[in-house]
């Protein structure tokens, strides 16, 4: 297989991530069982095909442009032990239902991209954690280690990679099954809706796009238009995501496209380089310059716009659309200040990106009993914060990215049922970082919706941009 010239970095090849300086990596005590692992598992079919992954950018690129809304959704780090069908078919349908309602809010289609199917590793601020007297190496995902607080489940293990291989398999065979084979008809997800509408304390304030949802739906069957005769009512394109930390998978799950001759990332659709990963002369940088899938970039509060616009460039030397989103992790205090000079460096640049908001890590905080907890209140003020931004700026407020679940945990607190401290301990059990739950999710993406619906509806910026 041949190596590629990209740019002013010279040639690049699937390896040479490994003479860069290096962030996150987690220390493997036997390099041959590493190696080992990594050479099997480059005889694996790949996860995603080369295809896929170019119809994601086509509609990334769009999004871009204004013609479409991004919402991109899961857990925060995905767990071997809840690898069930009815896990995987409870986070599907509520971004499907979260969906629905943004495409009527919003009035452009929604492109749908899963945290999961290989969200397995974290990065982490410490490389250890200590518990009483005891001080042990960090948990950093279930592809990586343990969370079990003991020296031997936290020992980095290379085999954990087929493990997590084999899981993505399983998760990427059901999600395609349920996309394709009827379960995302539009009519079935909008009666999911109701029966959310129905229970919410906030149900008056949802009815309108409810209402709005049927009227359309039955104007679509008057015209003949159903699940049976209308594949598009039916299915719907669904994408997988992760970050791409562990490079030693990553590139072990690296091909060359037969028909293109390019190099794809098989392990997802998109990938994306964390807030802690992302120097210019880092590995995580090298590694994904070089593959051809769409690919994201974190960018917090601590962002240098000249650099960010620096990376951005050797990622997408040719410029091409739909190819680099960045996500603003800002946090709700500080994304008045430091998302515009951003925004304004991008554009200065003449870079063709997306920007969507992750209103979850910048508002993780910690409560009297030292237990991680996000606030439903600060999550929505940071998105409405997003858009402020892109309306003064003249730029798209493309999309959303947020860690949630389908399942009733109680890990965050506000929204419309009003879960308080109090409530954590009912149903705790993130081992990374809190998720919005279901009924919060569905929440969001009303809250969203009326958000994206009013700015529209008063003469906002939107759709100027999208005009762009």
């Amino acid at each position: 297989m041949s190596t590629s010239t990209l740019g002013p970095l010279g040639r690049w090849s699937p390896e040479t991530w490994r003479t860069r300086p290096i962030r996150q990596v987690p220390a493997y005590p036997d390099p041959a069982k590493l190696a080992a692992m990594e050479a099997k598992l480059r005889r694996y079919p790949p996860l995603v095909f080369a295809g896929e992954a170019r119809r994601l950018k086509a509609a990334l690129a769009n999004a871009a442009a204004g013609r479409a809304f991004v919402l991109q959704g899961g857990d925060c780090a995905e767990s071997f032990n809840d690898f069930t069908a009815d896990v995987i078919r409870d986070t599907f349908r509520v971004l499907l239902q979260m969906a629905v309602v943004l495409t009527f809010g919003a009035s452009v289609p929604v492109v749908k991209i899963g945290r999961m199917a290989g969200q397995f590793a974290k990065p982490r601020s410490s490389d250890t954690e200590t518990v009483g007297d005891d001080t042990l190496p960090s948990y950093r995902g279930d592809i990586i280690n343990g969370p079990e607080f003991t020296p031997e489940s936290r020992v980095p293990d290379p085999g954990r990679m087929e493990f997590g291989y084999f899981q993505s398999a399983g998760t990427l065979n059901l999600l395609r099954a349920f996309a394709s084979g009827g379960y995302a008809d539009l009519h079935q997800v909008h009666r999911w809706n109701l029966g959310f509408v129905e229970r919410s304390p906030l149900a008056d304030r949802y009815q309108d796009i409810a209402h709005r949802i049927d009227e359309t739906l039955g104007f679509m069957a008057a015209c003949g238009m159903n699940g049976e005769n209308t594949p598009h009512i039916r299915e719907t394109d669904f994408y997988t995501s992760h970050e791409a930390l562990l490079l030693p998978y990553e590139q072990a799950l690296t091909r060359v496209d037969s028909t293109s001759g390019d190099w794809y990332a098989c392990s997802a659709h998109f990938l994306w380089i964390g807030d802690r990963t992302r120097q210019p002369d880092g590995a995580h940088v090298e590694f994904l310059r070089g593959v051809k899938n769409p690919i994201g970039m974190k960018v917090g509060p601590s962002s240098d716009p000249d650099e960010i616009v620096r990376i951005v460039e050797t990622l997408n030397p040719a410029n091409e659309p739909g190819r680099i989103t960045l996500i603003s992790r800002m946090g709700a205090d500080k994304v008045a200040a430091k998302l515009p000079p951003l925004l304004r460096a991008l554009r200065r640049s003449g870079q063709n990106v997306l920007w969507l908001c992750d209103p979850m890590h910048g508002n993780t905080v910690s409560t009297s009993n030292k237990i991680k907890t996000r606030n439903f209140d600060a999550i929505l003020s940071e998105v409405r914060g997003f858009f402020d931004a892109h309306a003064a700026e003249g730029t798209w407020a493309g999309g959303v990215h947020v860690e949630m679940t389908g399942q009733n945990v109680t890990e965050c607190i506000g929204g419309a049922h009003r879960l308080t401290e109090a409530n954590l301990g009912e149903r705790y059990e993130t081992f990374c970082d809190p998720r919005l739950n279901a009924e919060q999710s569905l929440e969001l993406a009303f809250l969203v919706a009326e958000e994206l619906k009013a700015r529209r509806g008063s003469g906002g910026r939107m759709p100027a941009v999208a005009a762009q």
